[in-house]
């Protein structure tokens, strides 16, 4: 079969002898002739070897819709499916246990013809989602909705701030606390991508100087997703509402310089740290969209020879939404 293929020194599409199961996780497994797969920022970390144990030679690729393959080699096509991305779990829906891993090294991903993955992991995908829309759900879909829904337990009545918009990820929570009817805002450091936002969300251009704080001020924010840190979050509890809550899934800008911790007391601040989700929280999110026919906003569509260029746009920020990938 054709994978993507990363080596320490070498990035390409190879001929490999065929997929090999996640042998870290217990089966049942199921094979996935893979339709459709989708880049996300952890991918383009292993590429750039800024990423914890990895592996090589890797098949990356955390995100996945294609249909299941029968004991006779054949993809049952009348259903498309979609894979959890989360391998391992746990027991508990506190916090994920200590040999959870994500699909995509050091299993191997859903960049190749085909993916074995545990049966338990293989979902119908919506049924009004294409396969590419599909394939762009899973990793960015579960990971907004624990961020937003059980850890930043969101409400109707928040006003809920999105920041570096343009990510999957943050596109996910903007449009599942569109959904719930929050008033949103969403920032970012590109003008050219708030100008692509909805005009019933607000935006706030992140400029050098921090002027953005005062200007999310206005807005009286009661919660934040962010996925940047560094000094972000300093500001984001300046901005926040007295008693806010700011749901944390990445740290972009690295480490929070002179954390104001006077500042999290004094206002009481909740800060709570969100990882992929459980699979109650994978299960929610796709009755979620579902109910609301929400459709994952895709930035582009790129064919399987295409997509080491792929990874280079990823690399430059330059999307507003999810970089999707045809296999089949």
């Amino acid at each position: 079969m054709n994978a993507l293929v990363l080596h320490q020194d070498a990035f390409g599409i190879e001929d490999l002898t065929g997929p090999i199961p996640p042998t870290m996780v217990e089966g049942p497994y199921t094979t996935i002739q893979v339709a459709c797969a989708a880049l996300n920022h952890r991918d383009q970390y292993i590429r750039e070897g800024k990423y914890a144990k990895i592996q090589y030679p890797a098949v990356l690729g955390s995100d996945v819709s294609g249909w299941v393959v029968d004991e006779h080699g054949h993809a049952e096509r009348s259903q498309l499916v979609l894979v959890d991305p989360s391998l391992g779990w746990g027991s508990t829906e506190e916090a994920q246990a200590s040999h959870l891993t994500i699909l995509g090294m050091p299993s191997q991903g859903g960049f190749a013809e085909q993916v074995i993955v545990p049966s338990v992991n293989v979902h119908a995908a919506p049924s009004h989602l294409t396969d590419e829309q599909a394939a762009a759900l899973p990793l960015a879909g579960v990971t907004a909705w624990r961020a937003l829904m059980r850890q930043g337990r969101c409400t109707p009545q928040d006003v809920v701030v999105v920041t570096g918009i343009g990510g999957g990820v943050s596109t996910m929570v903007l449009q599942f606390a569109r959904a719930l009817g929050c008033t949103v805002v969403v920032t970012s450091r590109s003008q050219e991508k708030l100008d692509r936002i909805p005009s019933d969300v607000h935006t706030v251009l992140m400029d050098a100087d921090g002027a953005w704080v005062s200007a999310l001020k206005n807005y009286q924010p009661t919660l934040a997703v962010d996925s940047i840190g560094g000094s972000v979050t300093n500001g984001l509890m300046d901005a926040l509402q007295p008693g806010g809550r700011i749901a944390c899934y990445g740290a972009s800008m690295g480490a929070i310089p002179q954390f104001n911790l006077h500042r999290l007391f004094w206002k009481q601040i909740h800060l709570v740290g969100s990882t992929m989700g459980s699979p109650s929280d994978f299960a929610a999110m796709l009755s979620f969209v579902s109910a609301h026919g929400i459709v994952p906003t895709i930035d582009s569509v790129v064919p399987f020879s295409e997509i080491v260029s792929a990874f280079d746009r990823l690399q430059g920020a330059e999307q507003l939404g999810k970089i999707v990938v045809r296999i089949a």
